[in-house]
């Protein structure tokens, strides 16, 4: 149990949110939003005139702050920087993609189902079940 990351916050921790607005709007509503004293968000909104730049930017950003528990990005957002999301692999923030109104989930391209189904079938061969 010592090797378990800690969240080093005070009190709690955000939820990060990247996609589109539907999505987005749907989380605020829920309570999920926040903008801290120098006016940053933990979200980003995107849409057609959104960059992939941005999104890595964000997605950066998000992933290195202390403050952050968990980064949900849209899969189809999650296409757009897959490289960044695959290449990804601490435990905190934890990063979940999720479908959008639009396009529909697809587990083939989510990274943490891969690497949960890679993980249980390197177990299932070491310990010789199938």
């Amino acid at each position: 149990m010592a090797n378990r990351a800690q969240i080093p916050t005070k009190n709690s921790a955000l939820i990060a949110m990247i996609a589109d607005e539907d999505t987005v709007v749907g989380f605020l509503l829920a309570g999920v939003g926040n903008v801290d004293i120098r006016r940053k968000t933990n979200y980003l909104i995107v849409d057609s005139k959104t960059t992939v730049k941005q999104i890595e930017d964000a997605f950066k950003e998000f992933t290195t702050r202390e403050d952050i528990a968990i980064v949900l990005i849209s899969q189809y957002v999650a296409n757009m920087i897959r490289f960044l999301v695959d290449s990804y692999n601490k435990p905190v923030p934890a990063i979940l993609e999720i479908p959008s109104k639009d396009h529909p989930y697809d587990p083939a391209h989510d990274s943490v189902l891969s690497r949960v189904k890679y993980l249980f079938s390197a177990e299932s061969v070491a310990s010789g079940r199938r």
